[in-house]
């Protein structure tokens, strides 16, 4: 055997998984296709968001929570500063299904919190225009993350535990037997006992099997100049989710001091092949989120000045794939975190690194189940 683990796509999953994997002494390899801590998937964009009061589902904040811990803990075994917590505001009609669910969340996990509506809210968070049906809600443990960094951190812990990184280096093939599993990469053959699969929009070009349950998506991150920097600081301007009607916008405060990163991140684009992704941007689109942000930010002028095109894969009930495929004896996936993954990207790793060595987990990860999406075990044949 080459190693115990191979872990085929070593981003924002695959890193945490080395990780969690090469502290328990675990011989690992990784092939990644392009950098550690490139911008071809989903990870990148300066930031990414951390929230515990789940507008996706409250069955996350147990993820959410022990994320949370192992966050510090890489932060203190690479000495890299990654999560900063500076509050988060959400921002939606007060009977939509959104605020329904962060409520539910708050509730069912008795998370920190305030509410926030009418004149109360305007005073105090005057970057956003407020509707009188609207109601702003506080998280008072969400703030943001540093996605390249984090990548590069857990990958060079895992290197010090002994992981080998294969760099640019493609994976053709994978296949099982009773004995272990062949990874075919750049022209060679690789024996190992049990692989992870996380290559995010990519995973289906691996295993086409899954194209009906993996959807790459594009995803366009915008940044704004704002009208006066002050006001749009970590210390000021909380992480933000502003939802109204068709519109949802998402993002951070100023980090570098001069823009502030604002998204539209509702039905991103489908792509058809991750490798001929457009990372450029459609006229239609700027027109579309320099409307929403004019319209709910009033603190940013409305025309972009930067903006950079991600992607991930999408499930059709945006919950994520992971686990053993049916019909894939050692073969584990993590995939199709749906735009939504990164925030509890180092709890993920660690629930597959349990999948590798126990063949089971304590965590509760139902709803991510293969078997959700196959039905009957031989639908994957």
């Amino acid at each position: 055997m080459d190693a115990e683990v191979a872990i085929i796509g070593v981003g924002t999953m695959g890193s945490m998984a080395a990780w969690q994997l090469a502290k328990q002494g675990v011989s690992v390899i990784g092939f990644e296709q392009f950098g550690i801590g490139n911008d071809r998937s989903a990870a990148g964009g300066e930031s990414r968001l951390f929230r515990t009061a789940y507008m996706e589902g409250s069955e996350y904040v147990p993820l959410l929570q022990q994320a949370k811990q192992l966050w510090r803990e890489l932060e203190g075994e690479s000495n890299n500063k990654l999560l900063t917590l500076n509050g988060g505001l959400m921002i939606g009609e007060s009977d939509s299904k959104e605020i329904d669910t962060i409520l539910k969340s708050i509730n069912d996990f008795n998370l920190e919190h305030e509410i926030l509506e009418g004149d109360q809210a305007r005073k105090r968070y005057p970057q956003f225009k407020l509707y009188d049906d609207d109601v702003a809600i506080l998280d008072k443990n969400a703030g943001f993350l540093r996605p390249e960094l984090a990548v590069v951190s857990a990958v060079q812990q895992a290197i010090k535990h002994g992981t080998i990184i294969k760099n640019h280096t493609m994976v053709e093939n994978i296949s099982q037997d009773e004995k272990g599993v062949t990874v075919t990469a750049a022209g060679k053959q690789y024996r190992v006992e049990k692989v992870l699969v996380t290559t995010g929009a990519w995973t289906r070009k691996l295993l086409p099997n899954l194209k009906d349950q993996l959807i790459p998506r594009r995803l366009l991150l915008t940044w704004f100049a704002p009208k006066d920097i002050s006001n749009v600081l970590p210390g000021k301007l909380p992480i933000f989710a502003r939802m109204r009607g068709d519109f949802r916008l998402t993002g951070a405060p100023s980090l570098d001091g001069s823009m502030v990163k604002a998204s539209y991140t509702k039905a991103p684009q489908y792509v058809n092949d991750p490798a001929e992704l457009y990372r450029d941007v459609y006229p239609e689109e700027l027109e579309k989120i320099s409307q929403s942000v004019e319209a709910l930010l009033p603190a940013l002028l409305p025309d972009p000045v930067r903006a950079s095109v991600y992607m991930d894969a999408y499930t059709p009930d945006n919950h994520a794939i992971v686990g053993e495929l049916p019909d894939m004896q050692n073969v584990i996936v993590a995939s199709g975190f749906s735009g939504h993954g990164f925030k509890f990207s180092p709890m993920i790793g660690k629930i597959i690194s349990e999948l590798c060595i126990n063949g089971k987990t304590d965590s509760n990860i139902s709803y991510m189940n293969p078997i959700r999406l196959f039905g009957e075990a031989n639908s994957f044949k």
